[in-house]
């Protein structure tokens, strides 16, 4: 009878990786008090003192998970911006989409990401640059800035209306059954606004 694989070889020597998805789905299941270091080893099913050799702590691991979060972030924005008709007013609302799409779909994960502020997070990578999901809303909201305008007003503006929106989504505070096909009507009434910013690109 062969010998059973060990649990480091398991991971292929990704064991940083696997720590950080077992903490996502401690998030996911358990909220903010179900991500510990010593219950993120077990799902990981290594020793309880294998997380200190990749993060600097349960802060460090948080940080790791709120960075994995924002890549999948992006891609989900980038998903539904691709999936609808490619003028930039469409891509913009198709954006706006994908952002409410992964507040609701990781609402714990969601929060944990926009609890850090910036300059908690670890900067990225020179080669990271167009990965970063903040990046994905400015390129959508780039079409609408006029000459000499500054960029970050119409990006503020679009960033306020879609994370207000979603905040407010999952916080239970919005007067419409969760369960229900309203929260989609809602949001595109509200993603109407869109049309009223910036300049038009064919202007």
């Amino acid at each position: 009878m062969s010998k059973a694989p060990t649990r480091k070889q398991h991971h292929h020597g990704d064991l940083r990786q696997a720590l950080i998805e077992a903490g996502m789905a401690l998030l996911a299941e358990g909220g903010p008090e179900a991500l510990t270091l010593r219950r993120c080893a077990a799902r990981a099913g290594v020793s309880h003192a294998a997380p200190a050799h990749h993060f600097d702590g349960l802060a460090g691991l948080r940080q790791a998970i709120a960075m994995e979060g924002f890549r999948i972030f992006r891609e989900t924005m980038e998903a539904a911006a691709a999936a609808g008709p490619q003028t930039p007013r469409a891509r913009l609302r198709g954006v706006c989409a994908g952002y409410l799409e992964f507040a609701i779909r990781h609402p714990a994960l969601f929060d944990l990401m926009f609890g850090f502020s910036a300059s908690e997070l670890p900067p990225p990578r020179k080669d990271e640059q167009n990965s970063l999901a903040y990046q994905t809303l400015r390129q959508a909201c780039a079409p609408f800035v006029g000459p000499g305008q500054d960029p970050a007003a119409i990006e503020s503006q679009v960033w306020s209306l879609v994370h207000g929106f979603a905040t407010l989504y999952l916080s239970g505070r919005m007067r419409f059954n969760a369960g229900s096909a309203a929260p989609r009507a809602r949001f595109d009434e509200v993603m109407a606004l869109l049309d009223r910013i910036g300049t038009d690109p064919a202007a």
